[in-house]
């Protein structure tokens, strides 16, 4: 049923853009729309997880470079029965992360400075076991070519508008109070209708992988720390990558946007604290002991030890850090 719903939702986003097409250049412009959007799904789905990893300029990282940080996500990737993917930081001081690629093979996860910086072990293994969980369910592909498509919707929306201010419309005699409402309808309900259906994609899957990142890390409540502490670093740091593409929003654990404008009204992830609840519920369903801390900064130390598969192997990480130098932070 996912992947039913998943292509329906997909068909909306085309016919959104191919009905704007209609309206810029009548059939002509449908046609055009529609090749456009079959080329643009085409693309999307060889090349998403290039795509975003290069307008985040994230970097690649190995065991070498960041032994940490890429053992955790191979020993989380293990307990998923998922394929090694590519591991990836991006340079942003707000905690955040996420998950790109077209199927398991071909996967790649990325966390920012900041999350690397600002969490805990714990924390930072239930937000990458929830990444993994996208890949896993294929989650990754639908929600990059939906914002995808929803980026071009909104640029084809910006291009009527600037078009209707010199007396543009539909070039096949559509003029006129048809013509005027035709394209304000474009203008107004195109957008809002691509958001809808993002939000939809986005939110009716979040808690899934939420679930499931809880059952590869093994302590649910290690991932509800992590999305507290997130949501707080978000509201008060700014993604400025996201904010300038932020139909990329639904790709991150939690919305990188602060809720300027019209963010608030089209939030691509569920409530936060819904969220976290959830969790809560799963783990005493597992019997994970108490909750977390969500303290603002998780520097001060880890988050509580519920006896997860991480925490024998605090003692020998931290052994490892104290012998180093240099100022690139516990996870390299």
């Amino acid at each position: 049923m996912n992947h039913i719903k998943t292509a329906m939702l997909l068909a909306a986003l085309t016919a959104i853009f191919v009905a704007m097409g209609a309206l810029i250049g009548g059939t002509g412009g449908m046609l055009i729309a529609f090749i456009f959007a079959l080329g643009m799904n085409f693309y999307t789905y060889w090349n998403s997880d290039k795509m975003v990893l290069r307008m985040y300029g994230a970097r690649q990282v190995d065991e070498r470079t960041a032994p940490d940080y890429y053992n955790l996500v191979r020993e989380l990737a293990r307990r998923a029965e998922l394929p090694m993917p590519a591991v990836y930081i991006m340079e942003s001081a707000q905690p955040n992360a996420f998950a790109t690629g077209r199927n398991p093979q071909n996967a790649a996860v990325c966390a920012s400075t900041g999350l690397l910086q600002a969490m805990s072990r714990e924390e930072i293994a239930g937000v990458m076991a929830h990444e993994l969980a996208h890949i896993k369910n294929y989650d990754t592909l639908t929600m990059t070519i939906a914002a995808a498509i929803g980026g071009a919707v909104s640029m084809l929306a910006q291009y009527m508008q600037f078009g209707a201010m010199f007396g543009g419309g539909n070039r096949e005699g559509g003029g006129g109070i048809m013509g005027i409402v035709g394209t304000l309808m474009a203008i107004i309900v195109a957008p809002l209708a691509a958001m809808l259906v993002q939000m939809a994609i986005s939110r009716s899957r979040e808690y899934v992988a939420d679930r499931m990142g809880g059952e590869i890390c093994g302590q649910p409540l290690w991932l509800a720390s992590a999305l507290g502490k997130i949501e707080n670093y978000a509201h008060r740091i700014p993604n400025e990558e996201a904010e300038a593409v932020p139909a990329t929003a639904s790709l991150f654990i939690i919305n990188p946007l602060q809720g300027w404008g019209m963010d608030n009204l089209f939030s691509t992830h569920p409530n936060t604290g819904n969220r976290i609840a959830a969790l809560e519920q799963q783990a005493s369903r597992m019997g994970g002991g108490s909750a977390p801390r969500y303290a603002d900064d998780s520097r001060q130390g880890y988050a509580e030890d519920n006896g997860g598969p991480w925490s024998q192997q605090r003692q020998g990480s931290q052994q490892r850090q104290a012998g180093r130098s240099g100022n690139s932070g516990p996870w390299g």
